[in-house]
């Protein structure tokens, strides 16, 4: 096997290098990163992104972590924005533009325009004394003592500096928005936390013929034909009026055959589980998974408030809706 220890030092001198750079950023949070906030909030339109090369790829993701905390934003390559896309860019927005340096030009191009449409300009810059800190509304410092890279050339502790940076203000932000679990499942419908927010139990619950049910009267030998039919495991049991009076399941059969029951001569109404665990439609998917893990149960009716059958739904439902 091959010597690893070249590899380890400079891996760790990395690590080190970054992480001083993100803890002197503690710092730096103060008033100019409160009136960041401030400038954001209060801006009618979007958190317009900008930044070149690394920046441009650390800005991208600045813009989608703002766009999925609450605040609307998105990213224009610099470069695309002097020919033509600057047109994304309209009064009322603000501009966030990422530069170490702060003499990017394909950035500083565009500022004449951007002032001329009165939109405030935020810059994440190592250079307080640079074009594009002048031409700022607020500075945030996003310097670093050195990169990580050996040679100081390659962006590394400054692209790390501005992505922190950039989260900070997010988060910020989220905080002061409000921003509840809610709000991030509607922007993540297609996620874990999406589902696990967003799904109800009317969402997924079998409804109308799907529902397996007999009437409480029933022989069991019908009973047993619903179940199959349905393939849910389970048939809800019913008055003539349409309540729930009780359920029966795979589980129920296997006790009553234990016990020496005649399946065919029996009535559903003397074998099934009577005040079985019931819910409603506006109970969270999510809920249920708990429910029936901490009951020992894979299937279960769903009632109003008037204990009307109104739809049903086992364990296999909440798995292919994702949510187990």
């Amino acid at each position: 096997m091959a010597d690893s220890s070249p590899f380890i030092e400079p891996g760790r001198n990395v690590v080190a290098l970054e992480a001083r750079a993100v803890s002197a950023l503690a710092d730096r949070i103060g008033e100019e990163f409160a009136r960041a906030c401030e400038t954001i909030l209060a801006a009618p339109g979007r958190v317009v992104v900008v930044g070149m090369g690394k920046s441009g790829h650390i800005g991208g993701k600045i813009a989608a972590t703002l766009a999925s905390t609450g605040t609307p934003a998105f990213f224009v390559h610099p470069g695309e924005a002097s020919h033509g896309d600057l047109g994304m860019i309209t009064p009322g927005d603000v501009v966030l533009a990422i530069s170490n340096s702060g003499t990017t030009e394909e950035i500083l191009t565009i500022l004449p325009l951007i002032k001329r449409m009165d939109v405030k300009l935020i810059s994440l810059t190592g250079s307080r004394g640079s074009a594009l800190a002048h031409e700022s509304d607020v500075i945030l410092d996003v310097g670093v003592e050195k990169e990580a890279c050996p040679l100081n050339l390659a962006p590394t502790s400054s692209t790390t500096a501005a992505l922190v940076m950039g989260d900070a203000l997010a988060v910020a932000l989220l905080k002061s928005r409000g921003f509840t679990e809610e709000d991030f499942a509607r922007s993540h419908p297609g996620g874990r936390l999406g589902r696990r927010l967003l799904l109800y139990v009317r969402d997924i619950m079998h409804t109308g013929e799907r529902i397996p049910r007999v009437n409480e009267d029933a022989p069991l030998r019908e009973a047993l034909v619903e179940m199959s039919g349905k393939g849910l495991g389970m048939t809800a049991v019913v008055s003539d009026d349409g309540r729930l009076t009780g359920m029966f399941t795979d589980g129920d059969l296997r006790r009553i055959l234990g016990q020496g029951v005649d399946v065919y001569n029996a009535r559903i109404g003397d074998v099934m589980t009577r005040s079985p665990i019931t819910t409603n439609g506006d109970v969270l998917a999510a809920e249920i998974v708990n429910l029936m893990q901490e009951r020992k149960i894979n299937s279960i009716c769903v009632i109003d408030a008037e204990h009307n059958l109104t739809g049903a739904l086992n364990m296999h439902d909440l798995l292919r809706a994702g949510l187990v």
